[in-house]
């Protein structure tokens, strides 16, 4: 399963811009970008959503790829981890439910 920053730096490369490019259109320095494509920094949703614009990415695979990994580095180390997925796979159709409802 690829990361973000493995997604990144892969199509990057595949299009053929260079680090320097794509951290100036981010707005950020071109090592802060290294470090995330090398997964050693998260990039913040903003830079998720530019870089799926720059990079030519399908904006939700790559948020849901952002989003994902920032849930499974908070909870890896819970012994409970699948269960506590689940309940929150419950809570969120809940939330959703009562959103629509108090929309009515």
């Amino acid at each position: 399963m690829e990361t973000v920053g493995q997604i990144v730096r892969a199509k990057r490369e595949s299009l053929g811009l260079l680090l320097r490019q794509v951290a100036s259109y981010l707005d950020i320095d071109q090592a802060i970008l290294s470090k995330i494509e090398r997964n050693e920094r998260r990039p913040s949703r903003d830079n998720i959503t530019k870089l799926a614009e720059i990079l030519k990415l399908d904006k939700e695979d790559l948020l849901v790829q952002f989003i994902s990994e920032r849930i499974a580095n908070e909870i890896a180390d819970e012994e409970c981890a699948s269960k506590v997925l689940k309940a929150a796979e419950l809570k969120i159709m809940y939330i959703k439910s009562n959103v629509v409802k108090n929309d009515l």
